[in-house]
């Protein structure tokens, strides 16, 4: 029997944007345990804004289980927040809130900006600018991706791989200190618990280079008080369902975006907070207040892809309105319930 350190994972009820927390039990098993040996945990729950101090008792129920290459015996166990009855979800609980679907599929892309002393990296501390957006998406060379950055990224891939996480790839983003990472999984909660481990993952390696991982949408605003010409960070979701994989049709997809036009504050509701200083209808975005379609277009609400027009309105879609500090779990949970408000016939 060997000991391992198994890191459970949360969510906490922080708001508007919760937070990561984890604590780690030792317990022996024979091997890597799966999810139906791993028991219940109990935490205090007035310390994460999901308890009073009075009546302080939540527990984390594991949902999914991946190998963690960074320690010894090390296994990453992402879990929801229920009750002290283990049964009952607690409010805080947006796992709870995606209904079941096997056949959904999601792909996140999720972007965020490396922070360090107050300000994206790469960034003058103290005021000022680097040079405008241009060299930095998918940029090449210490100018324009630095030398700690590329370290973080290549790291993550390698853990998350190690782990089981289905990532896709990676990428520099359009503005300076900005990174994105895809994550794809079948089943409606899959994607999203896979994003929430990638996100913690991140988030715990970037602590030895003392740089921090900024999720908020529009966070170069925040240290200069004005609007500024540099990109926000989205959490593009690209879904697609066995209807709309297999069958589709026009008719259907208008149908289908007339609903997601019908619950659009539904959707902007639960697509990440601030997210009115990124839908802007600038850098690549549609203004908060409308929604539209379009083939190929980056600044619509939803974008068809030519593989999905060419096919005859069948494959998958993107929405780009979830900015990225979205809670993946509240999206998905959304997009399926406006999909199944369609009729497939």
């Amino acid at each position: 029997m060997a000991k391992y350190k198994l890191e459970y994972i949360w969510l906490d009820g922080y708001k508007p944007l919760a937070s990561l927390r984890s604590k780690t039990q030792i317990k022996e098993f024979k091997s890597l345990p799966k999810l139906e040996e791993l028991p219940n945990w109990g935490f205090d729950g007035s310390s994460t804004q999901q308890a009073e101090g009075k009546s302080s008792d939540c527990v984390l129920k594991p949902v999914a289980v991946y190998p963690d290459s960074t320690r010894k015996n090390g296994v990453l166990v992402m879990c929801e927040v229920m009750m002290p009855d283990g049964k009952t979800p607690h409010v805080s609980n947006s796992r709870a809130t995606i209904p079941d679907d096997p056949d959904t599929w999601f792909g996140f892309e999720q972007e965020y900006f490396f922070y360090q002393d107050g300000v994206p990296l790469g960034f003058p501390v103290g005021g000022g600018f680097p040079a405008p957006q241009g060299p930095y998406y998918t940029g090449v060379g210490y100018k324009n991706v630095g030398a700690v950055a590329r370290e973080i990224v290549e790291k993550h891939i390698d853990i998350c791989l190690d782990a089981g996480i289905n990532l896709e790839g990676i990428n520099a983003e359009v503005a300076k200190g900005q990174w994105e990472f895809q994550i794809f999984g079948k089943g409606s909660k899959n994607a999203a618990d896979q994003m929430w481990v990638a996100r913690y993952i991140l988030a715990r390696l970037a602590e030895a280079y003392c740089i921090d991982i900024e999720w908020r949408c529009k966070p170069i605003l925040a240290p200069f008080n004005q609007p500024l010409d540099w990109n926000g960070s989205g959490m593009h979701a690209n879904f697609s369902t066995k209807f709309l994989r297999e069958k589709g049709g026009k008719a259907y997809f208008e149908k289908l975006m007339a609903a997601f036009n019908k619950y659009r504050d539904e959707h902007i509701a639960v697509y990440g907070p601030e997210n009115h200083l990124r839908l802007t209808g600038l850098h690549e975005t549609q203004s908060i207040d409308k929604f539209s379609y379009g083939l190929a277009d980056r600044g619509a609400s939803v974008r068809m892809p030519h593989s999905f027009v060419n096919a005859g309105y069948k494959g998958y879609l993107e929405d780009r309105r979830p900015n990225s500090a979205a809670d993946p779990y509240l999206v998905a949970g959304r997009i399926v319930k406006t999909i199944q408000s369609v009729p497939t016939k």
